[in-house]
């Protein structure tokens, strides 16, 4: 019976129950409002169903890499400023980011037919190139729509070459960005991914010598072994923003260290926290740290974006610039985060309680099927299952807290409002502790604002950070977004 649990769970993890709420936006003209009323919405307009490809996409690839969510955000990020560069070329008056010397198309040309064409292509060319493994189902897709993915024409008078030409260029411009995906940086040795910034972590994963300092710790494989995964891209930050200027453009001030009572008063209340979990908290801790079919928190937005199109049933228009926009404040999100993070190289919560309450006992959770209990403060872990006990990197700021504090201001913006309105149905505890169920709960996400600080307090509710580091990342995200949000509107020429 509880397998069947487990599954149904995991089941849910894939469907969100959006209310329908009224379509927004101005009314068309009257001579064209016929043709508009025709337009494929919602989850029939091809740019929906290029995003949903892109899901599918990071979920293969996080299976395939294990989560490496700097790396996704980059991968969105292009693939929508393809498509929305694509699209640029058939609007009376918007620019692209980066494809440079295509001429708008002339008003005639710029159909429907013509957009979904344009971005057909640019989304196969950059999906090809960042979800390589993946391309035959991208081909499929193509064949699905009615397009020939061998059509390779560069020509900028036709939608096809637009579309190409667009992946091309994103693909071209952000070879050399930094993020090393080719493993071309000197002493790479043709690694992707290889990091060149040097970085090594002051404590070592058996000796922590500054309590102020991030120490890794042991991971465990399928086979039940440990092994250290070492600091994921320790260099992100040198990565080059989307559309924000640089990485420390809107770096927070530095967290609180061991000795001030802020810090005390903080990792008490995690402690607190995680002894007080509610069958609600299990399921919000592990639904914000594993997302829907595993996408990451770039994924797990854009899914959260494509649920409001379904929602309002968006147009192609009004879906190609949401997830440009949104996709953008995750990409440079996590550049941002990373500079704080690997700037304070701050310790985690699981170092700190060890120090707070060593031989102290606290109530805590004491591991898969062993539920809360009394020990000591240096046994104390986070509610994870043993693979994964927290994650790779430093831990001030945090990066689910960043990501949904930005993407929550960009859908709010582009919306002009914040009710949200999505609902989940999960099964507690099915994906750290599967043999100590509780029954289902509905999450209940009303608005944008409260899902972001949902997933920022669930982070630590789950152990994995202290509430400076959650406060401080929402408000990082959140003013990424409104200085991406200017530059959106520049881009469609609305400023």
């Amino acid at each position: 019976m509880k397998s069947k649990i487990v599954l149904l769970s995991l089941v849910a993890l894939f469907s969100y129950f959006v209310t329908i709420g009224k379509e927004t936006g101005k009314k068309p003209q009257a001579v064209i409002e016929k043709d508009v009323k025709k337009e494929p919405r919602g989850k029939d307009n091809v740019a929906f169903q290029w995003g949903f490809m892109a899901l599918e996409g990071t979920a293969n690839d996080t299976d395939r890499f294990k989560p490496r969510p700097t790396i996704t955000s980059r991968y969105l990020g292009l693939i929508f400023t393809s498509m929305f560069d694509a699209w640029t070329r058939f609007d009376k008056k918007a620019s692209p980011v980066y494809l440079s010397n295509v001429e708008r198309r002339p008003a005639d040309e710029r159909t429907l037919k013509n957009k979904e064409i344009a971005i057909s292509y640019a989304a196969y060319g950059a999906l090809c190139e960042y979800y390589y493994s993946d391309s035959t189902m991208f081909r499929n897709k193509m064949i699905e729509l009615g397009f020939d993915p061998d059509n390779k024409s560069l020509d900028p008078n036709t939608p096809e070459g637009i579309g190409n030409l667009a992946a091309k260029k994103v693909i071209a411009m952000r070879k050399n960005d930094g993020a090393n995906q080719y493993g071309e940086v000197a002493g790479s040795n043709g690694e992707p991914y290889f990091d060149y910034s040097g970085y090594t972590p002051v404590n070592d994963i058996d000796n922590n010598v500054d309590i102020n300092r991030w120490q890794p710790k042991y991971f465990i494989d399928e086979s039940g072994k440990k092994y250290d995964p070492g600091c994921l891209t320790p260099y992100w930050q040198e990565v080059t923003p989307l559309l924000i200027e640089t990485a420390d453009q809107f770096r927070p001030g530095p967290p609180p260290m061991m000795g001030s009572e802020q810090l005390q008063r903080e990792v008490k209340e995690v402690i607190d926290l995680q002894a007080g979990l509610t069958p609600e908290n299990k399921a919000l801790v592990e639904f914000m740290r594993d997302g829907p079919k595993s996408v990451q928190q770039a994924g797990h937005w854009l899914k959260f974006a494509q649920d409001v199109s379904l929602r309002d049933k968006h147009t192609l228009d009004e879906d190609v610039k949401m997830y440009f926009l949104v996709e953008s404040v995750a990409m440079d999100g996590f550049i941002a985060c990373w500079d704080s993070k690997m700037f304070y190289d701050f310790a985690r919560p699981y170092a700190l309680v060890h120090k707070y309450y060593q031989d102290e006992v606290i109530k805590a959770w004491g591991g898969p099927e062993k539920g809360m209990m009394e020990m000591k403060g240096k046994e104390w872990r986070p509610y994870s299952p043993d693979s994964f006990l927290c994650p790779p990197f430093p831990s001030y700021v945090s990066g689910h807290s960043t990501i949904s504090g930005g993407c929550a201001e960009a859908l709010r913006l582009f919306k002009g409002e914040d009710r949200f309105g999505a609902e989940v149905e999960l099964v507690p505890g099915a994906l750290t502790e599967p043999n100590n169920l509780d029954d289902p709960v509905v999450l209940k996400f009303p608005t944008f604002t409260e899902a972001a600080e949902m997933a920022g307090i669930s982070r630590v509710m789950g152990g994995y950070h202290i509430q400076a580091e959650n406060i401080e990342g929402l408000e990082l995200g959140r003013k990424i977004a409104r200085y991406n949000y200017k530059k959106y509107l520049k881009l469609l020429g609305d400023q």
